[in-house]
Formats: C-alpha cells, sequence, structure tokens
C-alpha cells in the first residue's frame, strides 16, 4: 500500500506531461503562463489607447496571459524591435508595414501579420473659424503631420505625393515628439491644421469636441483618383457620420490598415492560442473601444496583402474555424 502511494506521488511530482503519458484517457492540456511585450506608439495617439484595450481585453479573455503594453516612438521604432526580437508584437501602420513587407528602401521583412487592426482613412482637421476648406488652401502653411516615428507620416505622404505634393517642400511640416500635442497647437494657432486618420483617433476627437468646433479636409473624388492613379495600395475607405462630434455627413478618403505584427519567432502554438482568445473576445474588444469593431478574423483576412504574411499559428486556427483553406 505504502508502495502505491509513492508511485502516485512521484507521478504527481512529475509534472503534466509525466502523468499524460501514464494516464489511460485523453487530459485537457494544461496552459502555461505566457507574458508577451506589445508594442504601442507615443502618449496621446491612437495605437496607446488601442494597445491598452487590446491588453485589457486578451488578458482577462485568457488569464494566463499577460500582453505588456509599452510605448514607443511608433511604427518606425516598432519594426526593427519586432525584428530584433526586442518585442513579440507591435502595432504597425499600413504604409510602414507595406514597405517593409515589399521591401521598399530596405529587405523584405519576415514578420507576421497577427491580426488586422482597424482602417484608416486620412485627413486633416482645422479650426471651424479657419478659413482653409480644401487641402492645396494649406499649401505653404504650418501643418502637424504627427509624430516623428508614427505611420501617419508615411500615410500623409503618399497621399500628398499622389497629388504631386512635397510634405517638406510644399507646406511648413510639423513634426511631433507626442501625438498629443497636435491638437493644442491647431486650437492656439502654432499650426493650421493637424493630419490624423482613423476612427476614433483621439486627436480628432479633442479637436471636434473643442468649445469652438473643427471642420476635417479630406481629398475630393476626383484627388482620391489621382492618389489610387499613383499608389493603388491606398484604399477608398469612409468615416461614417457622426464618428466624432459636429460631424453630421460621412467624409471619404484614403488610407490602409494597421496591423498588429509578431516577432518572426513567435511560435506557432503561442500565434494559433493568440488568434483563438482573440476570435473568441472580439465583441467584448468592440464594446471596449468603437474603433477595435474593426478587429476581427474575417477583416485580417480582407486586408492582409497576401495571406503568406499572416503568421502560420494565425492561419492554422482560421483553417479550423473555416475563414481559409
Amino acid at each position: 500500500m505504502k508502495f502505491g502511494l509513492w508511485i502516485c506521488a512521484a507521478l504527481l511530482m512529475a509534472g503534466p506531461a509525466t502523468a499524460q503519458q501514464g494516464a489511460t484517457t485523453p487530459m485537457q492540456p494544461i496552459m502555461s503562463p505566457m507574458t508577451l511585450s506589445f508594442g504601442t506608439a507615443t502618449p496621446g495617439g491612437g495605437f496607446p489607447l488601442y494597445g491598452d484595450a487590446f491588453a485589457e481585453v486578451m488578458n482577462a479573455a485568457d488569464p494566463t496571459l499577460k500582453l505588456q503594453t509599452r510605448n514607443t516612438k511608433g511604427s518606425t521604432e516598432n519594426i526593427p524591435l519586432l525584428e530584433d526580437g526586442k518585442l513579440d508584437l507591435a502595432l504597425v501602420a499600413g504604409e510602414p508595414a507595406y514597405e517593409a513587407f515589399k521591401g521598399i528602401k530596405r529587405s523584405p521583412t519576415k514578420l507576421k501579420i497577427l491580426t488586422a487592426v482597424y482602417s484608416n482613412p486620412g485627413m486633416f482637421v482645422v479650426r471651424a473659424d479657419s478659413p482653409y476648406k480644401t487641402i492645396r488652401d494649406l499649401i505653404g502653411k504650418p501643418v502637424a503631420f504627427g509624430a516623428r516615428g508614427s505611420g501617419l507620416v508615411f500615410l500623409s505622404r503618399y497621399v500628398l505625393d499622389g497629388l504631386g505634393l512635397d510634405q517638406d517642400k510644399d507646406f511648413q511640416a510639423v513634426y511631433l515628439d507626442s501625438a498629443g500635442e497636435g491638437p493644442a497647437m491647431v486650437l492656439d494657432g502654432r499650426v493650421a491644421a493637424l493630419w490624423g486618420a482613423g476612427i476614433g483617433w483621439p486627436g480628432f476627437k479633442a479637436m471636434s469636441g473643442s468649445p469652438g468646433g473643427a471642420r476635417f479636409i479630406a481629398p475630393d473624388a476626383a484627388e482620391i483618383a489621382q492618389i489610387r492613379g499613383k499608389h493603388s495600395f491606398l484604399k477608398p475607405l469612409l468615416i461614417g457620420a457622426n464618428s466624432y462630434p459636429q460631424q453630421p455627413v460621412p467624409i471619404a478618403s484614403v488610407g490602409s490598415w494597421s496591423y498588429i505584427l509578431a516577432r518572426e519567432t513567435l511560435p506557432d502554438d503561442v500565434a494559433y492560442r493568440l488568434a483563438k482568445t482573440l476570435h473568441g473576445a472580439e465583441a467584448a474588444l468592440g464594446a471596449r473601444l468603437a474603433q477595435a469593431r474593426e478587429t476581427t478574423a474575417g477583416n485580417t483576412v480582407a486586408a492582409a496583402p497576401e495571406l503568406a504574411m499572416i503568421h502560420p499559428g494565425v492561419l492554422r486556427y482560421y483553417r479550423e474555424i473555416g475563414l481559409v483553406k
């Protein structure tokens, strides 16, 4: 009897793997705790807002997960940090991701998409009492284009280049140390306009909710066609009516999708686990943050330039649920 008790104790001390080998019935796998570093951007911008919401919801959905957000300079810093293995996951805007995947001015990256985040229609915002009504009205004026490392700066360069304009030569371009500085600079007159993108972007919310109100300036239909004629990877996107205070009509523009990218060496089983947890938590994430309603498995498949750019572990889960073949 004592010998039998000793054997049982030894099996328990040996851990789950040994116990499972001797079991006659299948056992549920024991999920080990997992801490992942998650890069966002400078305070006051859309990425830290989204990143905090994402981490909070994912950590609640799977208590063995611990996503730790980290403020960075934004997309342009996040990509090399991921490639160097100094971050596990990071938010990256569509344009820097596109350049990295395609090897524009660099070698093609081996980073992978964990999920599409949200679409980013780009536009300017000015004070409601401003005389500026079109993009060309802003030529020669001081314009805040975002934080230096932000993907917003990439988007504005592509949009303006599509119109035959140079961001640094045709405007008095102002680059911020922190994204949160922009609205105050427009309101006190230091700059004529602020560039931004997306639904729920903090800079747009601050401007449109200010006492004096604000006005948005986006490319018109002819300009959208002109931009896409040169940069076809930019997609026509729409900001629905009332997405911001005092914005009663929809606004058409162009832009792309932002992503959460993963380091190349993130194990397949970890990516699979993240994709499965996220799919189950989509509703909770959308309830936590309006713009996060676009963070879905279906949108990830639609937004990825190529399926091969999605992490293999994520694709394995998508195949299981019948989303891809």
